[in-house]
C-alpha cells in the first residue's frame, strides 16, 4: 500500500490515548497507522541521569557546608 505524504495527519491523543478523527469519518471504516510516537515526558534514562546529577550535586553541597560550618564554629572559639 502506498501512502502519499500529503495524506498524513498529526493528531494528539487525550489523556486516555484516544484521537478524535472528525465527523467526516462517521460511519466509515478507517484504518489508522501509528508512524511515530512522541512523548512530552522525559524518558526513564533522562530521569535517572537527572537524579544522579542532583544526588552528586547535593553530596558536593553537603561537603562544602560541613567545611564552612566547621570554619564558622572554629571562628567562634577565637
Amino acid at each position: 500500500m502506498k501512502v502519499d505524504a500529503n495524506d498524513l495527519r498529526t493528531n494528539e491523543t487525550d489523556d486516555r490515548g484516544r484521537i478524535y478523527l472528525g465527523t467526516e469519518y462517521a460511519n466509515k471504516r478507517v484504518t489508522v497507522a501509528v508512524v511515530e510516537v512522541e512523548s512530552d515526558r522525559p524518558d526513564e534514562d533522562e530521569l535517572a541521569a537527572a537524579y544522579r546529577e542532583a544526588s552528586e550535586s547535593a553530596a558536593s553541597l553537603g561537603k562544602e557546608w560541613d567545611e564552612t560550618s566547621d570554619e564558622a564554629w572554629s571562628g567562634l572559639d577565637e
